[in-house]
């Protein structure tokens, strides 16, 4: 008899992710949102704690070839952080626990909490715990993030509704570009040992993929404009992805139009250097760690004047679909093609 076998690529990793949450059962009430966002909700009375966990892989998340130490450190915190942000919450404190193999040094380690230490005072959290043990596959890290909230002020994934306006922070496509700038020049070192690295024309889109900022700026402003986003995720997996989970979550559609999108003109010229679509990386690059979010009409005219805010687009009925428009006014059915993890 053969015993059947599907494999995790099939499903993806939402599909894999919908799959374990069909089986999960919540027993306690203080659990207000499980599975499902950007960080899971537990009521502590006259406030909500948030709690999200990420894991970074080398060779999968990071390759230490090009990455230094220092900023890996900071990225884990970051990347974390970003997460309790798109809950419109404050965070407090992180759990770090490492795998390292033997050939990672004592002054290694020092080097990487530098930089966990400089983003957890970046962003007033505290390191409060976490595990080392060995590994067989390099280094592997994860990061617990903890924060806070009031009930009435954490924003989920399934809020939006119609004729709300499409926001986002930032710029976008610039991780991605600078991967692949860093992969390029890998490939030249390791055909010719010999030769030096030249990323001395495009260091913003490099340093965009080595040290995102987590966007904690924004949601601090928002907070004292009185503005509360309807719905909020974070730019993780590429543009394009995260506004289908908005669509999807809270069964809308949305209307985004291309020329809005937000692309720095370094990330454009250095595109063009690599032979790519800026366009198509702002869309599905990911790892920028911008904010997306969607505000009713009447706060948008609280918030269009904040310079690193921008409008890209509006929601719709479901029916009507998620749809970029062009310049010309032609309209496309938006596909996410961003990163894929099985």
């Amino acid at each position: 008899m053969t015993e059947n076998r599907t494999e995790i690529s099939e499903l993806g990793e939402f599909g894999l992710i919908s799959r374990i949450n069909d089986k999960n059962i919540i027993r306690n009430k203080s659990t207000i949102k499980a599975i499902g966002d950007d960080a899971a909700v537990i009521d502590c009375g006259s406030q909500v704690q948030v709690v999200s966990t990420d894991f970074l892989v080398e060779g999968v998340h990071f390759d230490l070839t090009y990455t230094p130490l220092k900023h890996l450190g900071f990225k884990c915190i970051a990347v974390n952080v970003s997460d309790i942000a798109a809950m419109n919450a404050i965070p407090e404190q992180v759990t770090v626990s490492i795998a390292v193999s033997n050939r990672v040094s004592v002054e290694a380690i020092d080097e990487l909490y530098e930089g966990i230490k400089s983003a957890c005072e970046a962003y007033n959290v505290d390191l409060v715990g976490g595990d080392t043990t060995t590994s067989t596959s390099g280094l592997i890290i994860s990061v617990t993030a903890i924060g806070k909230g009031d009930k009435d002020s954490i924003t989920y994934r399934n809020t939006a509704k119609t004729d709300q306006v499409i926001c986002v922070t930032g710029d976008l496509g610039g991780a991605y570009i600078g991967l692949q700038l860093l992969e390029r020049e890998k490939s030249v070192f390791m055909a010719d040992s010999t030769m030096q690295p030249q990323l001395d024309k495009f260091p913003y889109p490099v340093q965009r993929l080595l040290k995102p900022d987590a966007r904690m700026d924004i949601i601090h402003e928002l907070k004292e404009l009185g503005v509360k986003p309807t719905s909020m995720i974070d730019v993780s997996d590429g543009l394009a992805s995260e506004i289908m989970h908005l669509c999807t979550q809270s069964k809308i559609g949305a209307k985004i139009f291309d020329e809005q999108l937000p692309i720095d003109d370094e990330v454009k010229m250095a595109a063009l250097d690599l032979n790519l679509d800026p366009t198509t990386a702002a869309l599905n690059g990911g790892e920028d760690y911008e904010l997306l979010f969607t505000v009713t009409q009447e706060d948008f005219e609280k918030i269009k004047k904040m310079p690193d805010i921008l409008p890209i687009g509006i929601t719709t009925k479901k029916e009507d679909g998620v749809l970029i428009v062009t310049p010309s006014g032609r309209a496309y059915q938006l596909e996410a093609q961003g990163w894929k993890h099985f």
